[in-house]
């Protein structure tokens, strides 16, 4: 089982690829509630060079509400991360697939819920 749902978009830059990301996960009622510039972090920390790398922490309040009422420790696997990677000619856009993240969780109702949620971010990252 694949544990993101992948897009490339060709010859877009990091920044088009964040803009039209917030723009589909905004469209679907999903906000950014943490940002991650991995690459500023890792030349920071590290003091390494890496291709642009953008975590996106995503999160439709009304479905982490359903979530968290189900299984209250299940916000140890929220939000919804979305990441932008530079690759050769565009960026990969890829979304979790929360259906993969919840397996390890026995109930039912989250896994439904999570189908959900798998099926809004497949059209986030089909309207990117």
């Amino acid at each position: 089982m694949s544990y993101t749902i992948d897009r490339i978009l060709p010859s877009t830059s990091l920044a088009e690829a964040e803009h039209r990301t917030r723009a589909a996960l905004s469209a679907k009622g999903f906000g950014v509630l943490t940002e991650i510039d991995v690459a500023a972090t890792m030349k920071k920390k590290l003091d390494r060079d890496m291709a642009g790398y953008r975590i996106l922490g995503a999160c439709n309040p009304s479905m982490a509400w359903e979530a968290i009422g189900m299984e209250p420790r299940v916000g140890a696997m929220l939000p919804c991360n979305v990441i932008l990677r530079a690759v050769g000619g565009g960026v990969e856009v890829s979304a979790i697939d929360p259906v993969a993240s919840m397996a390890a969780i026995d109930n039912s109702g989250l896994k439904n819920l999570a189908h959900q949620v798998r099926d809004m971010l497949a059209e986030v990252v089909a309207a990117i």
